[in-house]
């Protein structure tokens, strides 16, 4: 089988057999999979996948590499990215069968041993799915204020830019983001990184580099990165009760699963705010953090696919880590 997580900062592929023993594994550049990055993501894809096979000892392009394919990717949040998405998968011919899921689905699925639950990707940006005890799902198209999405680290940092703009010309609270923010690019002031960012000197996704910028600043006290925080936590929140109010389960013990850079920082107020929202409303659910590397979730979604044995799940477990995931070379 062939397991692949696709997110903005990073593409992981793993070839494994049904036993769940790792054949190879690569990472690759990060891909959104969005429409107007559809040709850039898929020969980032290909580049990955094609690592992997040979580190598994397989020449890519020579035919199937694979009985099924899970890929798990950040791109497909609507039907209309589902749809584009499977043509190209389809076109590439690594398998038969080829299942296609959103990436919150591969850290929902490597965060628990059961599979259903909720699973919430805080990277870069922000989305969560759910799939309840008889496999309905719940999903959210995550693209944006157009889809009434904000959250993940691109937010943070255009809010950290924002606060840090206001309390220099006293529109808001005065605030250590006012040094700390333009500094990180070299710059003395909030205006002369807006201005920077305005002319294209900078790019703006570049503000994607602030999120633990604004946790270090949380911790020690600022109450506009406070703020910040607390805000990114109510939004989670939000998408986690809803889901769970949706699937009615709001009374089952429901693994609620953390991914992406943002969450795996841990920062105390942050999960803490997380898991006092959550169990105000479900309080049997266990909030945790994904340490794993979320390709684990799309290969145990394919071994799910397929009715594997215990053992191989624990092998699988045992085997994909980001060690092995970056030094392919280590493993065979």
């Amino acid at each position: 089988m062939l397991a692949v997580d696709g997110g903005n900062s990073k593409l992981d592929a793993v070839l494994l057999s049904r036993g769940g023993r790792v054949l190879g594994a690569a990472r690759g550049r990060g891909a959104s999979f969005s429409p107007h990055d559809h040709d850039g993501s898929f020969a980032r894809l290909d580049a990955t996948v094609a690592r992997a096979c040979r580190s598994a000892g397989i020449t890519p392009g020579s035919g199937p590499i694979a009985d099924a394919a899970v890929l798990c990717l950040a791109g497909a949040d609507l039907p209309v990215d589902d749809r584009r998405l499977s043509r190209s998968l389809h076109a590439r011919r690594w398998a038969e069968r080829v299942v296609l899921r959103n990436d919150t689905f591969a850290v929902l699925r490597a965060g628990t041993e059961r599979p259903w639950g909720v699973g919430v990707v805080c990277g870069t940006g922000l989305n969560c799915c759910a799939v309840s005890p008889a496999g309905k799902i719940v999903r959210y198209a995550a693209i944006g204020e157009i889809s009434g999405d904000g959250g993940g680290g691109d937010w943070m940092g255009l809010q950290a830019l924002r606060a840090a703009i206001r309390g220099r010309d006293g529109r808001g609270p005065r605030t250590s983001l006012e040094q700390s923010v333009p500094a990180h690019f070299g710059l003395r002031t909030p205006h002369q990184l807006m201005e920077a960012i305005y002319q294209g000197t900078i790019d703006q996704h570049s503000l994607t580099e602030l999120p633990r910028l604004v946790l270090s600043s949380s911790r020690a006290g600022d109450a506009a990165a406070q703020d910040i925080v607390d805000r990114l936590a109510d939004e989670i929140v939000a998408m986690v009760v809803s889901a769970l109010r949706r699937l009615a389960m709001t009374r089952r013990d429901s693994d609620v699963v953390l991914g992406g850079g943002v969450a795996r920082g841990r920062d105390p107020r942050l999960l803490g705010h997380i898991e006092q929202g959550v169990r105000a409303v479900a309080a049997d659910a266990r909030v945790s953090v994904l340490d794993a590397p979320p390709v684990l979730g799309a290969a145990f979604l394919g071994l799910d696919e397929i009715g594997a044995g215990r053992r191989a799940y624990a092998e699988l477990r045992a085997a994909v880590t980001h060690d092995r995931l970056t030094s392919p070379g280590r493993e065979r």
